[in-house]
Formats: structure tokens, C-alpha cells, sequence
């Protein structure tokens, strides 16, 4: 694979992106709604597939993102009704995010987690088998498709992947069958199909449970203390806009060079990995009087304490890099919040914040 060093940080194409047909599955998601709302300021014409929201409040209906997009509320695992939005949508871009999400809700759903993560993966791929439409395809897994052995050192996308949790084996049988489709039916078809594994993201309008920073933002709105279970545990925690630019990125790459259809890491540099404490403490300095119990939840499922990940594949055949540290990130995501509180307009925060990161990478 040809191997193309750049010095700078990768820079979005607009005029790519200009009119260009995109079809958003899980859009009605935290990431999703994001990448919905930069899409659009893009010029895109984009078709999103998903579930309802899942949780409320929610950014997809604050930020009234079902007016920027033609919106279809479908269950992935439906793939007759799959398979009738793609033909009628004819996308040439195709960014998958729908998913179960959430490592707990894993434990509790692991039949659900399997389904919607490895045959909704499935179905996706299939409906593209008759699409003659699409180019590129960005299929998000998690930074935890990897076979997670403690290790300091950070995973690359050839090691070997696991899961010992519901959520993380589901989607590391995602990336099989992403790799079988690949190689048996889509290659041949000239739609160049790449998965994307991405560490923790934050962010303002996330409010799913059992994530870090909503549990914050929710007990401290009430004047309670978050209980914080595991203060030691090491993530490679990013703003949400990070990965999303990497996704557009590697679209963009796709679209004319098929050898890059292939796994990428998107995550912080090495030494940006922070523990959940570093976050925690970042985020009560930036929300007044926000208190914090450490370490007082005792963990029922097993959770991985490192998890570190290796992104100079993308930095060096992409030009991703990151772009805020995760003290910035942190602070953002709170502002966004508070700026909520105080009555300013969802999506008008997110155009904000994806301004203000724009301008940083130039």
C-alpha cells in the first residue's frame, strides 16, 4: 500500500463534498447528529437511516436535524426495509454509524447487541451488493474490536481482534464481516469499503447512559456528586469532531483510491490517552461546584483498564491528526452544555464548535 507522508494536517474538500448524495445510518445518535449537521454546512445532500432517538433529551431533536436531512426512522435489521431506502436513496458516500452503543447495556441486551451490531453490519453491506451508486464506505466499529490484553503499548490495526464483553465481540465480528464483503462482492462492484475504529468520544450533546461525561453533566445539573467507578482506567478520549473529520477524511480518499479500503485507528496521540480521573478533574474545574465520589461503584461486568490505540497509520496515509488536546476537548464539551442551559440553540453550539475546529486545522 503506498505509503503518503504528509506534513500537515489534512484539510476537508468542500468542493467534494458540493451536492454529493450521502446516506448517514444512525443519525438520530450522538455522533450521528454531528456529523449530520457538518455534512450539511458542506453542501451534502444527506439521507439518514436509524432508530428513533434513543435517549431525551436528544441532540437529533434539539438541534432539529431531521429538517437539514431526508430522515428514515428503519431498524437495520429490517433488510427488506433497508434495502428499499438505499435503492431509493442511491448514495454515493455511505458513512454507517448505527449501532448499540453502550458496553453495559451490552451485558444486559447481549442478544440485541449481536443482532444490530453484527447482522445490521450485514444487511448494510448487503443493500450496497445492488447499489450501483456507491463509491466509498465508512464503516465505524469501536477502538475496542481489539483483543485487549492490558498492554501499555497501543493497538494497531493488524493485531489480533476479541472481546470479551457483549459489546466489544460484536463488533469485532463487524470487522469481519466488513472484510468479507470487501474482498467477496464490493471490491469487485469499484465501492472501496474501509472501517474506522475510534477511541472514546465527548462532546456536547451526548446523553446516552453509562458514559462518563453525561453521568457528569446529569449529576451536576441536579447539584449531586457523580460516582466515578473506575478513576485509573486509561481511554484515548477525543472530541467528537476529531473522528468525524477523519471519517470525512478517509471518504474523501476512498472515493479515488481504492487501495486505502482498509481498517484505520482515529484516535489522540499516545501521550493524550488520559485516565478517567484526568477527565473527571478537567471537567469540575470548567462546571462550578461540581462534586465527584471516587471509586465507589463496584464493577459487575468486566471492563478493560488500558486501552491505548496506534493512529500513524491515518496520520501518515491520510493526514489525520488531531487537533485539540483533551483539555480542550473537555472544555468545549462543558461550555456546550452550560451554554444549553442558558438558552442558546443546539445546533447553533455544534455549528460553533465545528467552525472554531475548522479553523484550527488551517
Amino acid at each position: 500500500m503506498e505509503k503518503v507522508v504528509k506534513s500537515e494536517r489534512a484539510q476537508i474538500d468542500a468542493a467534494f463534498w458540493q451536492g454529493r448524495r450521502v446516506l448517514v445510518t444512525g443519525h438520530t445518535g450522538f455522533k450521528g447528529s454531528w456529523l449530520t449537521i457538518w455534512l450539511k454546512q458542506l453542501g451534502c445532500q444527506v439521507i439518514g437511516l436509524s432508530l428513533k432517538p434513543s435517549t431525551d433529551p436528544a441532540l437529533f431533536e434539539l438541534a432539529n436535524i431531521s429538517d437539514i436531512c431526508e430522515s428514515h426512522l428503519v431498524d437495520i435489521r429490517d433488510v427488506s426495509k433497508l434495502m428499499a431506502v438505499v435503492k431509493q436513496a442511491q448514495p454515493e458516500v455511505v458513512f454507517h454509524l448505527a449501532a448499540q452503543a453502550l458496553v453495559r447495556q451490552g451485558y444486559r441486551d447481549p442478544i440485541e447487541t449481536f443482532s444490530t451490531n453484527t447482522m445490521g453490519t450485514a444487511n448494510i453491506l448487503e443493500s450496497l451488493r445492488f447499489t450501483d451508486s456507491a463509491k466509498a464506505v465508512v464503516m465505524v466499529t469501536t477502538d475496542k474490536v481489539y483483543q485487549n490484553i492490558e498492554s501499555l503499548r497501543p493497538y494497531k490495526e493488524g493485531d489480533a481482534l476479541g472481546g470479551i464483553d457483549p459489546y466489544s465481540a460484536s463488533k469485532a465480528a463487524s470487522e469481519l464481516i466488513i472484510d468479507c464483503y470487501r474482498n467477496s462482492f464490493l471490491n469487485g462492484k469499484g465501492i472501496s469499503v474501509a472501517s474506522a475504529r475510534a477511541g472514546n468520544v465527548i462532546g456536547g450533546g451526548d446523553w446516552a447512559a453509562d458514559r462518563l461525561i453525561p453521568d457528569a453533566i446529569r449529576a451536576w445539573t441536579s447539584k449531586q456528586s457523580i460516582e466515578v467507578r473506575h478513576p485509573a482506567s486509561i481511554r484515548p478520549w477525543q472530541h467528537v469532531l476529531e473522528p468525524l473529520k477523519g471519517y470525512i477524511i478517509l471518504a474523501q480518499h476512498l472515493a479515488y483510491r481504492s487501495e486505502l479500503a482498509s481498517a484505520f485507528n482515529f484516535g489522540p496521540k499516545f501521550d493524550e490517552a488520559a485516565s478517567v480521573r484526568r477527565v473527571i478533574e478537567t471537567a469540575q474545574r470548567a462546571w462550578s461546584g461540581a462534586k465527584v465520589e471516587w471509586g465507589t461503584v463496584p464493577a459487575k461486568e468486566h471492563e478493560a483498564v488500558n486501552l491505548r490505540l496506534e493512529t500513524s497509520k491515518a496520520r501518515d496515509m491520510l493526514g489525520v491528526q488531531s487537533v485539540w488536546t483533551i483539555e480542550q476537548a473537555i472544555e468545549r464539551t462543558v461550555a456546550w452544555y452550560q451554554n444549553l442551559g442558558e438558552g442558546k440553540s443546539a445546533i447553533a453550539l455544534c455549528q460553533r464548535d465545528i467552525k472554531d475546529f475548522e479553523l484550527n486545522t488551517k
